[in-house]
């Protein structure tokens, strides 16, 4: 339920920053295999929420370590069931010159193999960072080993790693366009070996011809409307205007919050997103509160909580995305 309801709520940021969010070959998706997702990294924890977005099966996410260090993030890992993994570069930095442990991750590595076991699926980042560069950087070879080890010491049946690309015209700007490409899914059973070097060199050509692209400015056009009655559009714009009204100035301040802090290309969107949730939900309770001691009515401010809901998601749907 707390997983539906923040994807729910990631959709309607997501949509709100981004004016159109491209999906080409969802179909390709398989429904219930035990599943590695491979995603190139260039725009922090958006990257998550983009894929975890588009993706109707539950995602379980991978994410750093050090960020465990905020109690915050670590409860909230904790209620999602994010796995953290430590890098070399952070072991490395922690070590002082120390060797490190190339054991760090056996743990982490047994929960996603758990949840492969169960037929889940888990979204890991290849590259091992998040980064500014405009092609994919070199990967590493952690998921390599862990879907041969799922396949071959694990004995999990019918293993996929499926590669995701994520093209970004202009990934810290509202109201640019983002492109989520999927390929073929690599199907371990038919892998012919243990070479978790080879397995990776395929996964890096696989994700370099879904990323390495960019959005064709002939491209960036408004999103044409889905087919609808008379009725139905004229409600539906209703809505959408109520929850522009409703949700710009806290969004706005967001805005403005997200680019003082940034300090660099990676942070503004998921800034931007991170803050505007946090002030539209007080603003939420601060609406509500308000028609509740005007009216004294429970129902008249549970009708309201509902409108705001329904405007924030017209608002960011009334132009559906295109799939392909």
């Amino acid at each position: 339920m707390i997983y539906r309801t923040l994807r729910w709520i990631t959709g309607i940021a997501l949509h709100w920053f981004y004016r159109d969010i491209r999906v080409l070959g969802s179909v390709k998706t398989p429904a219930n295999a035990p599943l590695l997702i491979a995603v190139n990294h260039q725009n922090a924890l958006v990257d998550s929420l983009l894929v975890c977005w588009v993706l109707p099966r539950r995602i379980t996410m991978t994410a750093k370590a050090t960020l465990l260090g905020n109690p915050l993030v670590a409860a909230l890992f904790r209620i999602l069931g994010v796995v953290p993994l430590r890098r070399v570069s952070d072991e490395s930095k922690k070590a002082d010159g120390v060797p490190f442990d190339r054991s760090r991750n056996s743990a982490a590595f047994q929960d996603i193999l758990g949840v492969l076991e169960s037929r889940g699926a888990v979204l890991i980042f290849p590259e091992g960072k998040s980064h500014n560069a405009s092609a994919l950087e070199p990967l590493k070879t952690g998921l390599a080993r862990l879907a041969i080890q799922a396949r071959d010491d694990t004995a999990i049946e019918g293993v996929q790693i499926l590669p995701i690309g994520l093209v970004f015209d202009d990934k810290g700007t509202p109201g640019s366009v983002v492109e989520i490409l999927i390929g073929d899914a690599i199907e371990m059973e038919s892998w012919p070996n243990r070479d978790a070097s080879m397995l990776t060199r395929e996964i890096t050509e696989r994700l370099r011809r879904l990323s390495n692209r960019s959005v064709a400015q002939s491209d960036i056009a408004p999103v044409r409307p889905r087919s609808r009655s008379v009725i139905s559009r004229v409600l539906i714009a209703a809505a959408a205007a109520w929850g522009r009204l409703t949700h710009q100035a806290p969004i706005e301040v967001a805005r403005t919050l997200a680019l003082k802090q940034s300090r660099d290309a990676d942070q503004p969107a998921m800034l931007t997103i991170t803050f505007a949730v946090g002030l539209v939900l007080l603003t939420y309770v601060f609406q509500v509160a308000l028609v509740g001691a005007l009216v004294r009515s429970f129902w008249v401010s549970a009708i309201y909580l509902v409108s705001l809901l329904g405007g924030a998601y017209w608002a960011a749907f009334e132009n559906r995305p295109r799939r392909q």
